[in-house]
């Protein structure tokens, strides 16, 4: 007597395989989209900094005598030279904030949107609360009367 074996799988393990696929994936995907949105938030934040430390570094240098200011927009960060901010100016550095960050928020004592750094003492013009932000985190960097930078 002979014994038959069915060999394969069958629709039925096919279904309960892929509907552990799609749990599996359901309850991992938004974890991965928190962990990304929270490494853009920290990377913007760093690279805001890091501009803005620049501007005074280079000011307090008097690279090419000159002054050096930060402009700030929703989606960029602009280091410019001297104390006016041009749009147009071919020196300009610009700094991109990747989506979903950007700055939300831009408190400047004198209004505006632009700040620059005294040639000898790295002071700025104004003080500044810059704040940036996605859908769920935001932080404040505030610039002092020193030109010290700081997250709130």
């Amino acid at each position: 007597m002979k014994i038959f074996y069915n060999k394969g799988i069958t629709v039925i393990e096919i279904v309960v395989v892929l509907a552990i696929l799609v749990i599996i994936i359901g309850v991992t995907l938004p974890s991965f989209q928190n962990m990304r949105e929270n490494q853009i938030f920290k990377t913007t934040l760093s690279e805001v900094v890091s501009t803005i430390n620049k501007a005074r570094g280079e000011s307090m240098s008097s690279v090419n005598s000159q002054e050096y200011g930060v402009h700030f927009e929703s989606d960029q960060v602009v280091i410019f030279s001297g104390t006016v901010y041009s749009d147009v100016a071919p020196d300009n550095v610009i700094t991109e904030i990747t989506s979903p960050a950007s700055i939300s928020d831009i408190d400047i004592t004198g209004g505006g949107s632009d700040l620059y750094f005294d040639r000898l003492t790295g002071a700025p013009d104004h003080t500044a609360e810059i704040t940036v932000s996605t859908t769920t985190l935001s932080d404040v960097i505030v610039i002092s009367g020193t030109g010290i930078v700081s997250i709130k």
